[in-house]
């Protein structure tokens, strides 16, 4: 038994040590603005070998370091836009919204209703931790019925992440419990696992993440197009509104929608952040 705790222990510190690995190649990549720099230059600049480097990275994202710098190109998006765009509407009335197979992970999710939301979360319970991600670190809020926020501090720092997601529930009480989120976000990024969602937002904010729901990983969708998946399309300002109020990003996948021209739109955590996303996903599609 203490040889499997030991195990079990020494998995979870190559996992970390994985996840900071990728996000820093990732900022590196990011920061590079589109020119590609050699695998030799990209290891060194994290200080492994290039051998290593390249098992860890094609093993996190799924293909090699050189692919994934094609993906996180500016016209990526236009490229998606073409090749991999989803019609909401025709995927909500199929049924794929909600709860099913969604975007590599089996999510089952449940709302507040208008009467809870408008408490400002008095009552709730929300627990809290940071977490390491293939995008840095992640702040991840939870209550009793599943995952309610999900947010990354990379760019804006983890303070201001922090009350980001803290100052949507003011009247909730926080307490720091990364047991109970840990299965969520194991589930998250990759392992096998169901993760729950409790949804704590206005109705018409919820039609519009239910929408978010239906993009397949590896797809996009426009503004446009989610308002009228939503039965409101003239709504596409208060659309762009509700998708950058997204509480739980990655999970409900506000990366996934994009301008009509192909423009990748705003990201409430960052735009580099929204674009290693896509490219991540991009990769682990094709591979």
């Amino acid at each position: 038994m203490q040889q499997a705790g030991m195990m079990a222990s020494n998995q979870d510190q190559d996992a970390r040590y994985h996840y900071q690995v990728i996000a820093r190649a990732i900022t590196e990549i990011d920061a590079a603005g589109g020119e590609r720099i050699a695998l030799e230059e990209l290891a060194a600049r994290l200080g492994m070998s290039a051998a290593h480097f390249q098992r860890v990275f094609t093993r996190w994202v799924g293909v090699s370091p050189k692919r994934y710098q094609q993906y996180l190109a500016l016209g990526h998006a236009r490229r998606l836009l073409t090749e991999r765009f989803s019609v909401l509407e025709t995927a909500m009335a199929s049924g794929l919204s909600g709860t099913g197979r969604l975007h590599d992970l089996f999510l089952r999710w449940e709302a507040m209703t208008p009467g809870e939301y408008a408490k400002g979360g008095a009552g709730l319970e929300i627990d809290w931790s940071w977490f390491d991600s293939p995008f840095g670190p992640a702040i991840a809020m939870g209550t009793a019925r599943g995952l309610c926020g999900m947010g990354f501090a990379a760019e804006m720092g983890a303070a201001e992440a922090f009350e980001d997601l803290a100052r949507r529930w003011p009247r909730a009480q926080f307490r720091e419990d990364p047991a109970r989120l840990a299965p969520w976000l194991s589930a998250a990024f990759g392992s096998e696992g169901e993760t729950a969602l409790h949804l704590i937002g206005a109705p018409f904010q919820i039609k519009v993440w239910e929408a978010l729901l239906s993009v397949p990983s590896g797809h996009v969708t426009t503004y446009s197009e989610i308002a009228r998946a939503v039965g409101n399309p003239r709504a596409v300002r208060a659309v762009g509104t509700a998708v950058g109020r997204n509480p739980v990003s990655w999970l409900i996948p506000c990366h996934r929608a994009i301008a009509k021209s192909g423009g990748l739109g705003g990201y409430h955590w960052g735009l580099p952040v929204k674009r290693a996303m896509l490219a991540w996903e991009a990769a682990r599609a094709e591979a």
